[in-house]
């Protein structure tokens, strides 16, 4: 599954409406705001949104585009057209990365700037940094070259510059693939099913699911394949216990619930109470009864020491750089750094040392992210597993081969968007001894 199937103009559907002078102005006022890196820009996006009530749904698709568009592609536009500034850079990435036409283009661009955009169109890239061919920072791809060759790194960042697209997970308490494959169908919604997960479909472009009857009966959830992966891990059983340390908005809580047959008892915590507030709707959808959402202060919290030693399944996601999610939030890569990085690295050995103290003899942990940096993943692991020798790594490989899903990519699971054509993550599997 290489990164060539996932061609930008083959996830974008051509523009369903025309670029007007206002569209394009509308685009460089929420892209000025984005590039100060200082809000997501989905947020700034939802708030510009609110307070032009009068757009419609093609004109936001449209100005939504442009904004994230120039965010994937910034680091080569800006190597480009260093002189640049938002709406040039817009114009540019139509022309050069969207193949917009220059006939349609003009209109849009100011005499003095026509010929100097057209000439660009086709400047070469070869000679370029790797930074900029692959659009990751400079300390990124540093960081990288300890654990990859730079053609990796490229065929990363050429992956991550491309939309991602739309998985979903089909709730196992209510439906089948199969039943929900001709749902879909049957609402003139194509879809297929994915190679790893079970459970996953992935939907030929971005419809609305949200006002079909299979969404709205909980027979579906929108979840990335890798992020169901994570949950497939876990490999949670009838009656059991288990803990999700930091639920969020509880979208591999569902998919454990659902492992689970909506039996036993399954913990969702989290310290923000507006994140874990948004699992309350999706819970209900689901049809799950064995969830408990709790808030908790920190993973100090005196609702964990009261199940220490007494679950036989966690699964720590941690909070992470999100690096490995580069599809869909583009400007985490700059609203990232190598110090906000190693405060998050502090925060993910907490959390691991956190899930290890709720389990009993012979139960398992998962430590994940969704980043692709190896100071999150292999190195928190390899220094937990030094300090607690009570524990061992169980291979991924062998974790998921026992669901009956072939994947090898050894004794963690590393998915990468350029061989998996999933977000990109990272699990260990690790056992405290009998």
């Amino acid at each position: 599954m290489g990164s060539s199937r996932y061609s930008v103009n083959s996830i974008l559907p051509p523009l369903s409406l025309k670029l007007t002078p206002a569209l394009l102005q509308d685009a460089s006022t929420i892209l000025t705001e984005a590039l100060q890196f200082s809000a997501p820009t989905d947020s700034l996006l939802s708030t510009f949104f609110r307070e032009q009530p009068k757009l419609g749904r093609q004109e936001r698709t449209i100005i939504t585009e442009c904004v994230y568009g120039v965010l994937r592609r910034l680091l080569a536009l800006r190597w480009i057209l260093p002189a640049g500034n938002p709406r040039l850079w817009i114009l540019l990435w139509l022309g050069r990365f969207r193949g917009i036409s220059q006939r349609e283009l003009d209109p849009l661009i100011p005499p003095r700037d026509r010929d100097i955009l057209a000439a660009l169109k086709s400047k070469s890239l070869e000679s370029a940094p790797l930074d900029v061919q692959a659009e990751l920072p400079d300390w990124v791809v540093d960081k990288l070259r300890a654990v990859m060759a730079d053609e990796a790194i490229l065929n990363l960042g050429r992956a991550l510059q491309q939309p991602a697209p739309m998985d979903i997970r089909v709730n196992t308490v209510k439906s089948s693939r199969e039943s929900l494959l001709a749902a879909l169908e049957k609402n003139g919604i194509a879809a297929q099913p994915t190679d790893y997960s079970p459970t996953c479909l992935r939907v030929i472009g971005h419809p609305d699911l949200s006002k079909l009857a299979a969404f709205k009966s909980g027979e579906m959830e929108v979840q990335d394949e890798g992020s169901q992966l994570l949950a497939i891990l876990v490999g949670a059983r009838r009656g059991e216990m288990v803990a999700d340390l930091c639920a969020g908005a509880g979208g591999k809580t569902l998919a454990l619930g659902a492992q689970m047959s909506s039996s036993g008892r399954l913990y969702a915590f989290d310290i923000n109470e507006k994140r874990l507030s948004r699992l309350s709707p999706r819970l209900k959808r689901s049809g799950l009864s064995n969830v408990t959402p709790q808030l908790i202060v920190s993973e100090n919290d005196t609702r964990l020491k009261r199940l220490a030693g007494k679950l036989d399944r966690v699964l720590v996601d941690a909070p992470c750089s999100g690096l490995g999610t580069l599809r869909r939030n583009p400007d985490l890569k700059f609203r990232q750094s190598p110090q906000t990085v190693a405060s998050l690295a502090k925060t993910q050995a907490s959390l691991i040392r956190a899930g290890a103290r709720l389990l009993k003899p012979g139960g398992r942990l998962v430590y994940a992210t969704c980043s692709v940096l190896p100071e999150e993943n292999r190195v928190i692991v390899t220094s937990f597993l030094a300090e607690h020798p009570e524990f061992h790594l169980y291979p991924a490989r062998e974790a998921l081969a026992s669901q009956r899903i072939s994947l090898d990519t050894g004794d963690y699971l590393e998915l990468n968007p350029a061989l998996h054509g999933t977000d990109g993550f990272f699990a260990a599997v690790l056992v405290k001894n009998p």
